[in-house]
């Protein structure tokens, strides 16, 4: 009888031990299909607002004017806050490039996979940087008179560094040997050689690249620029490192990159900065959250605003017209000869008001800051 009852027993364990199973996989099944749920509500949502808001300007505003957030938008400089010293420091070399090391640049293009797939291009974080990057990179400092700015191309010095750091007296000493301190140590400890990790670092002036991205070393230069012209540079370095606190220099950053592109009618440099800046900024937002909320539901808004960031810079980059080959003017009985510049139809109508003063021989109107500038302008120290 004893044997009997334990078959029994034992014909009800498999039952049992299904229904049990059963009974903790609906819960896990609930949770997929709400976090999938979850995920795709947030890209959705994320995609439609950044759409909407970088394809459609406000009424009445130019492509060049326009009040949006990420909009083409020069970095008016009123002032030039610059350390003399580090003006002498970097005058006999502003560009360093690192010895070519196979090995270490090897590992470093592994680690720099996430930044690839993240900006959908394989020229991110390569620690290959071309010629035409570097140029590009010296035309924009040379442009803005940044010539305190040292640019380190896949180069680990961070005894330059350290020596650079107490010569920048723009920055409160208070914030250079507590912030700027602990940025060393971090480029110290975790060099860009290997882990990458375009940025520029205010408390010694200085731009690291790594990416063979034009776009992503003007926007570095714009931060410099940026820096540059703060009254107070260490609070405004604080308070970008700060939750949120870096959403609007990221955002000013990018308007400078742009119009600087859009000024020189480079139309694939101009193309670059929508498809490689709108996605980064997307990703500086998607990474706030992660400050304040749990992953599970930081991860699905992180990934719509990256998606969101890809989707409206290639809009904005297939809206930009394509140069106008034809030449710019023609004298009548003489030789054609071509202009400088290509001329882009949809700069004509955004082409500043000339007075009838200017028509008679005065001085026209500056355009931008990388045209003529007035005599009457800020001095450079």
């Amino acid at each position: 009888m004893h044997h009997v009852a334990f078959k029994h027993v034992r014909r009800r364990q498999p039952a049992l031990a299904r229904g049990f199973a059963a009974s903790r996989a609906r819960p896990l099944l609930a949770l997929l299909v709400a976090s999938i749920a979850i995920v795709a509500r947030g890209m959705f949502c994320c995609l439609v607002v950044a759409i909407a808001a970088c394809r459609h300007g406000e009424p009445g505003a130019t492509r060049h004017h326009s009040r949006r957030l990420l909009a083409p938008r020069e970095i008016v400089a009123e002032r030039r806050n610059v350390s003399d010293e580090l003006v002498v420091a970097t005058r006999d070399q502003p560009v360093a490039r690192g010895s070519p090391r196979p090995v270490i640049d090897g590992i470093g293009w592994f680690c720099g996979i996430p930044a690839k797939i993240l900006l959908w291009d394989r020229r991110a974080e390569d620690h290959h940087v071309s010629a035409d990057t570097e140029d590009a990179l010296r035309r924009y400092l040379a442009a803005n008179g940044l010539d305190h700015v040292k640019v380190r191309i896949n180069q680990y010095a961070p005894l330059e560094d350290w020596r650079r750091l107490p010569k920048n007296t723009t920055v409160g000493w208070p914030y250079r040997y507590t912030l700027g301190a602990l940025s060393l140590v971090g480029e110290t400890l975790l060099p860009g050689r290997v882990f990458g990790r375009d940025h520029y670092n205010p408390y010694t002036a200085t731009i690291h690249l790594y990416s063979d991205l034009p776009s992503v070393a003007l926007h570095e230069g714009a931060h410099a620029k940026d820096f540059a012209r703060r009254r107070r540079p260490g609070t405004y370095a604080l308070v970008y490192a700060l939750p949120l606190g870096n959403l609007w220099p990221e955002a000013i950053a990018t308007g400078d990159a742009i119009a600087y592109a859009q000024h020189h009618g480079d139309v694939a440099l101009e193309k670059e900065t929508y498809r490689i800046l709108y996605p980064a900024y997307g990703n500086s937002i998607g990474g706030t959250p992660a400050d304040f909320i749990a992953a599970p539901i930081a991860l699905p808004i992180w990934l719509g605003t990256v998606v969101a960031g890809h989707a409206a810079g290639r809009i904005k980059a297939g809206d930009v017209p394509e140069i106008d080959t034809a030449p710019a003017w023609e004298p009548a009985g003489e030789s054609v000869v071509a202009a400088e510049e290509p001329v882009r139809a949809d700069r004509v109508a955004a082409l500043p008001h000339v007075d009838a003063a200017a028509e008679s021989g005065g001085a026209p109107e500056p355009i931008g800051g990388w045209g003529v500038r007035p005599a009457s302008g800020p001095a450079r120290r």
